[in-house]
């Protein structure tokens, strides 16, 4: 037998499971499972060690096997304690950095080697043991930002938020195989980008633990896990603490929606569908192949409730993205006739979802005020940010996919048919008010041979880079709060791929020089103006002036900050036409400010001059008593300030 490795000092306190936490976890209330249910340094009659805990309550028999053990599947086995199917173990002498795994032994005979559903740290692919950690040794030195955090309305703060894969943002030159960054390299190189470019978040995908770096994050096996791909659980609360200390918030997607099948995940885990629902109507995807977590159950719900309070209270984490609530939401979403189940009122609607979705956002939310959860969900769901009390499924925001998908539509037609496509970029205000949207141009939209941002614009090169920055224009302009997929800021050329970096060497080039310039001075413009953020969900902070010049397609707007001051009028020319004397209405017989013009050389453009100040003139267009009038280049965007 391998030699026990020495338990960690300090002194450890007996990590026990008591009447109440069954009864509790059995409820579905036990908000801090999970640190109970894993594996936790503890000591028992003065001698220190690791205590194991598993749900199982499908089992025969259950034993913790490991490195500590030579994996012998006699050595430790685990008792069931009370009526919950909880077994548990303590092993003298074990330490961290000891890997694991529970043999279950199903009540047909079958052994299952199952990794830890809430372990803390697990081997890198492919190999998939958990590994004893202890999580609760890092010093913070954010307090500041938690507390600040806690104070502010994040409805009227600046949210633009930089999507980010840190296995592909950029691989180490050290010329490995695979060339990660650890979590604490990737902090230094992040945090200096993001500052410089003025990104108020990062949204971190696919970091709780996963076996295949295809599904980019999306098929968990290690929920209460952070990939061991780049690191500890210790080197990432290093970077989290890091951008927190640069002022900068940090956004983990999250899964609830599914799970794979793996042989080691939650699949089947004690010889029974335990986490999934048991009827494959309910319980499967069939298109995604994956388990759907059954939300009826009280310990499931509480397995991902515990989980998202896990990665906020042991983490600080700023905010979670839901993934593919839709398909939470639907019983009948990717499904044929005959692969689903109507609820107990003849509907398509998962009951036992909507309940968790309550749930969940009405403890995350109480009790971590300046908290996001964030839904991406593509379809008319009413009420998704609207309050549990009122009905609503009570989430922060909602990724607005109807925007997105009609932005892209509209931005990849060749001009000289967008005057029919016109009101797919007006249409998304019709609704605006119904949620708190944020506008996401997300990793979605660029793989899958939907092309990158700039080669879905339409032209020549240097139209292509004119169109896209015009559309960015449109995007920081338009109402809500702003999510763009790391690389689109230096308009990346190729498809993103997991599997390579970002082409940073298209920095060389002006044009990808200039859009990267361009979009730090759209996010400085976001941060720096109030009537951008302030006001995003009615229309209080936005007014149309032009909405109808399908023509010629143009479109004016003014943002609107509360105190009236310092309001931004938005003009745009979508089409590769000039517009001389162009003439836009305004509300006052005020000066206005060039604050941007998107047709600058240093952008890539061509350097046509807008003036830098223009006097609003007793001349009644678009409805308004005064106006101004300029040359708007051909595909550019104009900005002003008054």
């Amino acid at each position: 037998m391998a030699r026990p490795r020495k338990a960690e000092k300090p002194n450890r306190e007996k990590v026990f499971i008591s009447d109440a936490d069954q009864y509790v976890f059995a409820q579905g209330t036990h908000y801090d499972i999970y640190k109970k249910l894993g594996a936790h340094l503890s000591v028992e009659d003065g001698v220190e060690g690791m205590f194991f805990a598993v749900w199982a309550p499908n089992a025969q028999t259950v034993h913790v096997i490991g490195s500590f053990n030579d994996w012998n599947e006699t050595a430790n086995p685990m008792k069931l304690i009370g009526q919950n199917g909880i077994y548990t173990a303590f092993v003298p002498g074990v330490g961290t950095g000891e890997m694991y795994k529970f043999l279950i032994c199903t009540r047909n005979g079958k052994k299952l080697y199952k990794a830890d559903p809430f372990a803390n740290y697990a081997q890198l692919r492919p190999e998939t043991a958990s590994i004893t950690t202890d999580i609760t040794n890092f010093k913070w030195t954010d307090s500041t930002w938690m507390k600040e955090r806690e104070q502010k309305d994040i409805q009227k703060e600046p949210l633009a938020i930089y999507e980010c894969h840190i296995g592909s943002w950029m691989k180490h030159p050290d010329g490995t195989e695979e060339g990660f960054y650890n979590y604490r390299q990737f902090a230094d190189r992040i945090v200096e980008y993001l500052k410089e470019m003025k990104y108020t978040h990062v949204e971190l995908m696919g970091i709780a633990e996963h076996p295949y770096d295809g599904s980019w994050g999306y098929q968990v096996t290690g929920y209460y896990a952070p990939t061991s791909r780049y690191g500890t659980p210790e080197d990432f609360q290093y970077l989290v603490n890091t951008l927190h200390r640069n002022k900068i918030g940090v956004i983990l997607d999250w899964v609830p929606a599914h799970f794979p099948r793996d042989a080691h995940g939650l699949a089947e885990f004690d010889g029974t569908c335990l986490y999934e629902h048991p009827d494959p109507r309910l319980g499967e995807h069939p298109d995604w192949g994956t388990k759907i977590f059954n939300y009826g159950k009280n310990e499931v719900r509480n397995f991902l409730i515990a989980n998202a309070l896990f990665w906020i209270k042991e983490f600080h984490v700023d905010g979670l993205r839901v993934d593919a609530v839709a398909s939470m939401l639907y019983l009948d979403y990717g499904k044929q006739d005959g692969q689903w189940v109507a609820n107990k009122y003849g509907g398509n609607e998962n009951l036992e979802a909507i309940e968790f979705f309550k749930h969940l956002n009405s403890v995350v939310l109480g009790t971590f005020p300046g908290f996001m959860m964030i839904a991406e969900e593509s379809t008319a769901w009413p009420k998704v940010t609207g309050k549990v009390e009122d009905g609503g499924l009570g989430f922060s925001f909602k990724w607005n996919m109807g925007w997105m998908h009609d932005f892209c539509e509209y931005m990849k037609m060749d001009p000289i048919y967008r005057k029919d496509h016109h009101y797919d970029m007006t249409f998304a205000m019709s609704y605006n008010e119904s949620e708190n949207y944020i506008l996401p141009l997300s990793h979605d939209e660029v793989v899958h041979l939907k092309c990158s941002m700039v080669n879905k614009m339409p032209g020549y090169k240097k139209d292509k880079y004119a169109n896209l920055r015009v559309g960015y224009t449109y995007m920081f302009g338009h109402s809500g709060k702003k999510l763009l997929f790391m690389g689109q800021e230096f308009a990346q050329e190729r498809e993103w791929s997991e599997a390579r970096e970002l082409d940073w060497f298209l920095l060389a080039e002006k044009e990808n020089r200039g859009m990267q310039t361009y979009v730090g001075e759209l996010l400085k413009l976001y941060r720096k103006y109030p009537c951008l953020y302030q006001i995003d969900n009615n229309w209080d902070g936005f007014e149309w002036i032009s909405a109808d010049d399908k023509e010629r397609s143009t479109y004016s707007f003014i943002r609107k900050s509360a105190d009236g001051k310092n309001m931004l009028l938005f003009v745009l020319n979508l089409t590769p036409v000039a517009r001389e004397n162009f003439r836009v209405g305004v509300p006052k017989k005020k000066k206005y400010k060039l604050l941007l013009n998107s047709d600058e050389e240093r952008f890539g453009g061509d350097g046509n001059v807008i003036p830098a100040e223009i006097t609003a003139e007793k001349v009644p267009s678009d409805y308004k008593k005064y106006s101004i009038s300029f040359d708007l280049p051909a595909l550019s965007a104009a900005v002003f300030v008054f």
